[in-house]
C-alpha cells in the first residue's frame, strides 16, 4: 500500500524560507514521477513541481526562481524548498505520485499547510 506524508508546513513571514518533505513507503521515488501540488480556500489544486523518475524538474511560472524540487533516494523522500515567500504560496501542499510524467496510477498524500503572513 502506498503512503505519502508531507511535513514542514506552517507559517512564514513574506521573503521567508519553509522545507517542505514528502516521505514514500509502498513505492520507490526513484522510479516514479513526483510533484508537489497545493490548493488555496476557494481555489482548484494546482501544479507547483514535479521531477520525472530521471530527476528532470518542471515548475509552475509562479513559483520557477523561487522553489526548488529534488528528491533523496536513500531516504525514499521528496522535498520542496521554498524561498521568497509570498502571502499567495499559502495553501495546503499535497504531494503526488505515479507513472510518467503526468502521474498515470497516482498516489495522494494528506497534506500540510503553509501560511504566508506577516
Amino acid at each position: 500500500q502506498v503512503q505519502l506524508v508531507e511535513s514542514g508546513g506552517g507559517l512564514a513571514q513574506p521573503g521567508g524560507s519553509l522545507r517542505l518533505s514528502c516521505v514514500a513507503s509502498g513505492i520507490n521515488v526513484s522510479v516514479k514521477t513526483m510533484g508537489w501540488y497545493r490548493q488555496a480556500p476557494g481555489k482548484q489544486r494546482e501544479s507547483v513541481a514535479r521531477i520525472s523518475e530521471g530527476g528532470s524538474p518542471g515548475y509552475a511560472d509562479s513559483v520557477k526562481g523561487r522553489f526548488t524540487i529534488s528528491r533523496d533516494n536513500a531516504k525514499n523522500t521528496v522535498y520542496l524548498q521554498m524561498n521568497s515567500l509570498k502571502p499567495e504560496d499559502t495553501a495546503v501542499y499535497f504531494c503526488r505520485a505515479g507513472r510518467g510524467w503526468y502521474f498515470a496510477a497516482d498516489s495522494w498524500g494528506q497534506g500540510t499547510q503553509v501560511t504566508v503572513s506577516s
